[in-house]
């Protein structure tokens, strides 16, 4: 496309919620279509996949105009943004961790762009700065992505991901003097950090042959490399890569004992990894396979008197821990340590010396104790019901610290002691948020199968239910993630406003295990759709709020949600705000990691897979003659997760087809990403937008 071709549109002034209807800029459109399996599809913005033509970069500028005219008309957004920064100002912690002598945590003192880490010896020892990634940027957009110490605690790797990009960047610090060394490797992704002896395994894929495409080129043929401390990356040493397969990826972990090597391989188009054990000083380098089918997950814990614990959920829907021999490492010979439970176990790690569970009951979070053999020893008691995070460890740990939060309890930090079985208070938060005066509960809605789902709805206590609440309901439901409870800062401005915030628990998540993950997943997509509006209708019925003040939103996978459910009942929702969101579902697959998420979509490549797809995708489902709901899209133009192509080509269709007097309106963030490693100032920023662009189309002026 010419840079010319574009007819850039003027905002016009607004001096009430619906004066007159926006001007868009003219986007054009191309003769273009494909043909799958005798279904003809035009694709007119095919032309906004090229991420980096001038022309896209163009419509970006003018689309950005437009919003942040609309944007900066709203009279109470700086009054939104000012509280905002400052319920967000106070200090928050990570749980510490020891690796040699030192205990290190993150600390951010509240406004800082990115959370710094600390370092002090011992747990009494004066903190001091070990790292602090607001200096690698002046801007805030150079992140910290990952990072592992050396078994001696003398060397750390880390790796940096600039703008959001998934792509990492890994350097080497020497501990006792925080000395950068030489070390500089690039093309890392999708990967861990495992130390052996003198250098660490990492996984990369080769330098793109185009780096302008670098962002939204399909990722094929990861490998695995060792890379030794000193060395160039041109010498580091190749492990493992399968050039048979372009679409699998493979990560190699060390135990702590630096005895074993666990590798293990993804495959796309399946939903589950392969495992491969070896003995680290065997003179055999080949690995001995635990399971060598995708369609079960399979992750190590640890190992104890030769053997490894692994998590899965072969045969276990629910989840188990079971132990593997490496002599002898074939399914018959595993034994069952932690069997199936009727709730989900959603983490397990090995630490003082014994085995630590996690389950999830109803949403919300059960910690249990057990020894190596499997006999549980205690409970963790939990201050609230919540989320729980943290237990991570050494297996000679005395101590082991967690987080706990809920949605109205900020991230406390606490310290259980192995030997008394004992937790205490260890760091809570200081914040300007009275949680008393909230309230949360856990409703369970029956879906249009019949299904029970399970909501959580928090709100100021004393609400009165007549149908006037501005409600604010978030969902996801795929990729086996589940939504706990969990404290969000920008939320509270939400809630003291006199908001209701709704997070419905939908398939496609990992609430109950496999089974609710595969209740979402392929050809039970449109179960996702069907439970999140009949979360909307119950909302309605039972008069939280009504259609005029009901907001919905997803980021992601939830993108695509929003994209899908706007489609199907624009009436039941008065804003939507789809972040991120995967809303070409004919093409996700042709982009970056897209392919990967096959298992969970299906793809347009199959023609039973096709359909489906073609029956919800959002792109391709816009209609004209709809009264569609107000409508705020996020992205950004750093994201190679979810290529903001997606993003660009939705809203293009929706100002195309749409002709009421509803803004749909695109928020372009630049030098970020999918949202990982984004600084406090954008984020601040944006949230600020949003809650601005809701508040103020549902006809809610806030009280500051």
């Amino acid at each position: 496309m010419k840079r010319a071709s574009l007819i850039f549109g003027l905002l016009l002034a607004v001096s009430g919620l619906h004066a007159q209807p926006l001007l868009y800029p003219k986007t054009p459109k191309v003769e273009h279509s494909d043909n799958y399996f005798g279904t003809v599809v035009p694709d007119p913005y095919r032309w906004m996949e090229n991420d980096t033509a001038a022309s896209v970069a163009d419509w970006v500028q003018a689309e950005n105009k437009v919003t942040f005219g609309y944007l900066e008309k709203i009279p109470f957004r700086d009054q939104v943004k000012a509280r905002m920064t400052k319920i967000w100002n106070y200090a928050k912690y990570s749980t510490p961790f020891r690796e040699g002598d030192n205990y290190y945590f993150f600390k951010n003192s509240g406004l800082q762009n990115q959370s710094v880490l600390y370092y002090q010896r011992g747990l009494d020892g004066k903190p001091a700065i070990f790292l602090d990634p607001n200096t690698l940027s002046s801007d805030g957009t150079v992140a910290l992505s990952d990072f592992a110490f050396s078994k001696d605690g003398k060397y750390m790797a880390y790796s940096i991901s600039r703008s959001g990009s998934d792509w990492r960047e890994i350097y080497l610090l020497y501990v006792p003097t925080r000395t950068q060394l030489k070390d500089h490797l690039r093309w890392a992704k999708f990967t861990g950090l495992s130390w052996y002896h003198g250098g660490f395994y990492y996984s990369r894929y080769d330098a793109p042959a185009d780096t302008t495409k670098a962002l939204t080129a399909k990722n094929e043929f990861q490998k695995v490399y060792y890379h030794a401390i000193g060395d160039d990356q041109s010498a580091d040493k190749l492990v493992y890569q399968d050039t048979a397969h372009a679409m699998r990826t493979f990560g190699l972990t060390v135990t702590q004992d630096e005895r074993f090597g666990v590798l293990t391989i993804g495959q796309g188009g399946s939903k589950g990894n392969a495992a491969f054990l070896r003995e680290m000083e065997s003179q055999d380098p080949s690995f001995r396979p635990v399971i060598e089918t995708f369609d079960d997950d399979f992750n190590p814990i640890g190992n104890v008197d030769g053997k490894v614990y692994f998590r899965t959920n072969r045969n276990s829907p629910n989840g188990r821990v079971v132990l593997v021999d490496p002599a002898n490492p074939a399914e018959p010979n595993w034994k069952v340590v932690l069997p199936e439970q009727p709730d989900v176990l959603m983490n397990s790690s090995l630490v003082g010396g014994k085995l630590l569970a996690t389950y999830m009951k109803d949403v919300s979070h059960r910690v249990y104790v057990y020894d190596t053999e499997g006999k549980l020893e205690n409970e963790i008691g939990m201050p609230t019901l919540g989320t729980v995070g943290g237990f991570a460890g050494k297996k000679e740990d005395q101590i082991v610290f967690y987080s706990v939060t809920s949605f109205t309890f900020p991230s406390t930090i606490y310290q259980y002691d192995f030997r008394t079985k004992e937790s205490k208070l260890y760091r809570k938060p200081e914040i300007d948020f009275t949680s008393e005066k909230y309230e949360t509960k856990q409703v369970f809605y029956k879906s249009k199968d019949g299904t029970r789902i399970p909501m959580f709805i928090v709100h100021k206590k004393g609400l009165v239910l007549d149908g006037t609440n501005p409600t604010l309901l978030y969902g996801y439901g795929g990729f086996d993630i589940s939504l706990a409870p969990g404290f969000n800062t920008a939320r509270l401005v939400w809630l003291e406003q006199g908001g209701v915030y709704a997070q419905a628990n939908l398939r496609g998540g990992g609430e109950y295990g496999e089974k609710w993950h595969e209740g979402g997943m392929g050809l039970h997509k449109q179960n996702v759709f069907d439970d999140f509006i009949a979360a909307a209708e119950y909302l309605i019925a039972e008069r939280y709020t009504s259609p005029a003040k009901l907001a919905i939103q997803g980021g992601s996978n939830g993108g695509l949600l929003i994209g899908a459910v706007t489609n199907q009942r624009p009436d039941l929702f008065r804003v939507a705000l789809p972040a991120v969101g995967v809303m070409d579902m004919l093409r996700f697959h042709k982009f970056t990691i897209g392919w990967a998420w096959v298992p969970d979509y299906g793809s347009s490549d199959d023609s039973v897979n096709f359909h489906n797809l073609y029956s919800f995708s959002p792109v391709q489902n816009i209609r004209e003659g709809v009264e569609y709901p107000s409508t705020l899209v996020t992205t950004a133009d750093h994201d190679d997760r979810v290529v903001p192509a997606h993003s660009f080509k939705y809203i293009s269709t929706l100002q195309e087809k749409y002709h009421g007097n509803n803004p749909v309106l695109i928020r372009i963030e630049t030098k970020a990403g999918h949202g990982g490693g984004k600084p406090t100032s954008k984020i601040i920023e944006e949230t600020a937008d949003i809650y601005s662009f809701t508040f103020y189309n549902m006809g809610v002026t806030p009280a500051y």
